[in-house]
């Protein structure tokens, strides 16, 4: 999914690995080249990553910049954030949506990482000054870690936060039982960090390890835990009933989107930025929930989901 372990040198790497999969538009794809338009004789390629939430803003992206009279290339679907992030760099592509988690991992990791615009400006300014990438205005969506648990079971226990989980795991450790994957057990940043910072160490018995997948419904059922780590966008929360606790003391850092663009293009074509505002404006958490559920719990394809949002919530 959207957590893959990276090294500044690796996803700031310049060349795009030979033989990586690479995914074109799907036929059918809604959205056509505008007659006219603000865009009218612009020429971009849109990237993405592979899994849903990335797939769906590639056919958004695509979708908008079409309308407003861009000719459009996708190259939709691309194989982990190394390789899109070497397509950027390199000018194979134009753009791709990025999270400002990332960004903080790979170019800043300076000072406090709590508050979402500080992340923003301050990868924005690294990656302008280092690689010629802008960062646009991110959205409110924030795909970070959580902690989710049941909406009934959440009102039962008169928990909303991850203190109040805190003072539970302290007090009933079995009513508190915890699934995560490997990767989150293992992030200096993650359970042991979280830990730290509520001020509680469950007991290894109440802790299962499971594949991020299968976590979602094993929260939904209650077993083998009660509470479980999440992202935050992820179509499966509304679906399954699941509600995610507020991390009150801020401790996950932030991850919200942002479009990635490579300078030189913003400087041919200076309205990319302004035909991307409204849409980005309007990509809330909640929003991403419901687009990302409906690809991977109704069966949509990306490139419906995006028309029928765009033609909903984006008519200028």
């Amino acid at each position: 999914m959207r957590r893959i372990m990276v090294t500044a040198a690796s996803l700031l790497g310049l060349a795009l690995t030979s033989g990586c999969a690479l995914f074109g538009n799907p036929p059918g794809t809604g959205g056509g080249t505008a007659d006219s338009g603000p865009l009218k004789g612009t020429s971009v390629n849109v990237a993405s990553k592979s899994f849903t939430e990335q797939l769906v803003l590639c056919e958004i992206t695509a979708q908008r910049l079409e309308s407003q009279g861009a000719e459009v290339e996708r190259t939709c679907g691309m194989n982990g954030t190394n390789s899109v992030r070497a397509a950027l760099s390199s000018g194979s592509v134009d753009m791709y949506w990025e999270y400002t988690g990332t960004g903080w991992l790979a170019l800043e990791q300076q000072g406090d990482a709590s508050d979402p615009e500080t992340v923003y400006r301050k990868v924005d300014a690294a990656d302008r000054d280092r690689n010629g990438i802008v960062w646009l205005p991110p959205a409110p969506a924030n795909n970070t870690y959580a902690l989710a648990v049941k909406k009934a079971t959440a009102r039962k226990l008169g928990i909303s936060t991850l203190s109040e989980y805190a003072e539970l795991a302290r007090k009933n450790p079995s009513r508190a039982g915890f699934c995560g994957a490997s990767e989150f057990f293992g992030r200096d940043d993650g359970w042991s960090g979280l830990q730290q910072t509520y001020g509680f160490k469950l007991p290894k018995k109440h802790a299962a390890e499971l594949a991020a997948g299968p976590i979602y419904d094993a929260v939904a059922r209650a077993n083998p835990c009660t509470f479980g780590e999440v992202f935050a966008t992820d179509g499966r929360i509304p679906a399954l009933g699941l509600t995610v606790l507020k991390d009150d003391k801020k401790y996950f850092t932030p991850y919200n989107l942002s479009l990635n663009v490579r300078d030189a293009v913003l400087k041919k074509n200076p309205k990319v930025e302004a035909a991307m505002e409204p849409v980005s404006k309007q990509l809330t958490t909640a929003t991403m929930q419901r687009l990302n559920a409906q690809v991977d719990v109704e069966g949509k394809r990306p490139e419906e989901v995006a028309h029928t949002w765009l033609s909903s919530h984006v008519t200028d």
